[in-house]
Formats: C-alpha cells, sequence, structure tokens
C-alpha cells in the first residue's frame, strides 16, 4: 500500500473519531446543559465525516486501486496525491476552527478563513481528479 495512501486512510480514520466524538457533545448537551452555542458545531460534525472520513477514505482508497495510469507512474503523479492530502485536511482544519467562531463572533477574519477552507478542498478536488481522471478506463 503506497505511503499516501496509508496517510489517507489513517487520517480518515481519525476524523471519523473526532466527527463521532463531536456527535456524541451535540447529542449530550441538552441532558447535560451545556451552552446552546454548542449548536454552531452541527456543521463541524459534517465535515468531519464527509470530508475528512468519506472523502478521504475515497481519496486514498482511489489512488491505491484504480487501474494502472503508466508502468512509470501506475498510480498517476504521487506529488498531485500529497497535494490533495494537504490541501483537502487543511482546508478541514480551517473549517473546524472557522465555523464555530464565525457562529460565535462573525466577523470578516472568520468568512475569510471559511473562503480560504472551501477554496483548499476545492483544489483539492482539482487535483485529485486531474491525477485519476486517466485512470478511469476499460480494461
Amino acid at each position: 500500500m503506497p505511503t499516501v495512501t496509508r496517510w489517507y486512510l489513517r487520517t480518515a480514520l481519525v476524523f471519523l473519531v473526532l466527527a463521532f466524538a463531536t456527535g456524541v457533545l451535540l447529542a449530550a448537551r441538552a441532558p447535560l446543559g451545556l451552552s446552546a452555542a454548542l449548536a454552531a458545531l452541527t456543521p463541524v460534525f459534517f465535515h468531519l465525516i464527509f470530508v475528512g472520513f468519506v472523502t478521504q477514505l475515497i481519496f486514498g482508497v482511489v489512488f491505491w486501486l484504480f487501474p494502472k495510469h503508466t508502468r512509470e507512474q501506475p498510480r498517476g503523479s504521487e506529488p498531485l496525491a500529497w497535494a490533495a492530502f494537504w490541501l483537502l485536511n487543511g482546508g478541514l482544519v480551517l473549517r473546524v476552527v472557522a465555523e464555530p467562531a464565525q457562529a460565535g463572533a462573525a466577523g470578516p477574519v472568520w468568512g475569510w478563513l471559511l473562503v480560504a477552507s472551501a477554496a483548499a478542498q476545492w483544489a483539492a478536488a482539482l487535483l485529485f481528479a486531474a491525477n485519476t481522471w486517466a485512470r478511469v478506463k476499460e480494461r
């Protein structure tokens, strides 16, 4: 298994655990009398699940198992895969920080961090698609 795939998969598992911990916190909010401001974590929960776990898992497995690109580069460009990894995760971490901050104290800084988060994740998707495109073929 390629190193970048191991990083994708392990990071996906970390985000899965963080997502469900966030879910427990959200569920315990009312019974424990925790602040209603914790509701701002709801979008974080969904991003941790869908971007942090599902998307990351897909990116890692696709890089590893899709049909070979060429003999010289059977999985496409490994530097592109790493760039997608860092952009995806950097964008997600920005989202995890900026989303609740924006909900708690809206301001231009938090808004622009959310834009940067979305742009980083979009760039990761573009790099992933570019690196995978040629591997989607008939046998």
